[in-house]
């Protein structure tokens, strides 16, 4: 299900609230959510940027949780458990600006040629290795889909054109949304 302006902003604005909440004093609000596209169980994943520049990024591809929740929980983790940074302080509060991505059901693809870069992001696994890269990257890097690819490898710790020897490679759609939009 699509989800309204009104979703986003809802959903954008729990984001925002939780972290704030989170960062200050270690607590996650409450909010009361009745709305038919937040309450269905889909992953997603929370990116933050400061000052144009990553600084967070967590999420979960499926999950049995309500929308919100995901998205709640990831906010959080993305503030204070992204293993790339420091937990965010209070002073970078301000300087955050919050991204959603809310994403299709995995595909399992036998043909790179089925990745559309732009429109899919990719999930690779090989042996215990996985990464992931958002649709969103390709497009913001210049990637094209051989670059994703191997994008994705190295994300996972791999090294690039793993993706031709025996990778399980998995595509999936994101609906993207973000602060200012």
């Amino acid at each position: 299900m699509a989800l309204s302006e009104e979703d986003k902003k809802a959903l954008l604005g729990m984001a925002r609230a939780t972290i704030e909440s989170y960062v200050r004093d270690g607590r996650v609000p409450d909010f009361d959510v009745t709305a038919a596209a937040l309450l269905e169980k889909r992953g997603a994943f929370v990116t933050l940027h400061e000052n144009g520049r990553l600084r967070g990024c967590i999420g979960l591809f499926a999950c049995d949780r309500p929308l919100y929740r995901t998205v709640i929980d990831m906010a959080v983790a993305a503030a204070t458990q992204d293993p790339r940074f420091p937990p965010v302080s209070p002073g970078e509060l301000d300087s955050l600006r919050i991204e959603i991505s809310v994403l299709s059901p995995m595909k399992k693809v036998e043909d790179v040629g089925e990745i559309e870069v732009g429109r899919h992001g990719i999930y690779i696994v090989k042996g215990g290795s996985r990464g992931v890269l958002l649709p969103q990257v390709a497009v913001e890097h210049g990637f094209d889909r051989e670059e994703f690819l191997d994008q994705t490898c190295l994300k996972a710790g791999l090294p690039p054109g793993c993706w031709r020897q025996c990778a399980d490679i998995y595509i999936f759609e994101a609906e993207v949304f973000s602060e200012g939009d």
